[in-house]
């Protein structure tokens, strides 16, 4: 089971213009990757409208942001246009990394069992570490608490830097 202080899991997926990303080639800025079901669903849409809207304080901490789903480009464009989502959505239509990061798996949902993403979101230091883990999460306070933990870790590298 993956857990904080171990090495972030490595892929390369394309986003959905088609460009290739590779985690290990963004080594230097810290990462969120946030794993959600489905584009266009009620509970996606409340989240990533929730880190659009915090979008710019992530940047600000130099920090880099990725939604993960197994919807094709084509489906992240239109979600992406349709809310105005300043930040890259990645496809993993095989549910590899999703795997990899232990997102993906058996869910139920009103009494049927299916395999799906879990709503997972994982917080990546610049050396490549997993500084925070957060399974299951709910949609709409998560991003606030992400950023908070993401403005507490560049916090806590600035005051180590210093000495």
């Amino acid at each position: 089971m993956l857990q904080v202080g171990d090495p972030a899991p490595d892929f390369t997926l394309l986003d959905h213009t088609g460009r290739e990303v590779t985690l290990s080639a963004l080594r230097g800025q810290p990462v969120v990757l946030y794993f959600y079901p489905r584009d266009n669903t009620p509970g996606c849409t409340k989240e990533a409208c929730s880190f659009r809207d915090r979008y710019a304080q992530l940047q600000a901490a130099n920090a880099l942001l990725f939604g993960i789903s197994t919807d094709t480009a084509q489906s992240h464009q239109k979600f992406i246009t349709k809310y105005q989502l300043p930040f890259p959505l990645l496809c993993d239509p095989d549910a590899q990394v999703a795997t990899l990061y232990e997102s993906y798996g058996p869910k139920k949902f009103m009494g049927k069992e299916y395999v799906g993403i879990f709503r997972n979101t994982f917080l990546i230091d610049a050396e490549g570490i997993l500084r925070r883990i957060y399974r299951q999460v709910k949609p709409e306070p998560h991003p606030e608490q992400v950023l908070r933990d993401m403005l507490s870790l560049q916090e806590s590298l600035n005051a180590t830097e210093e000495k």
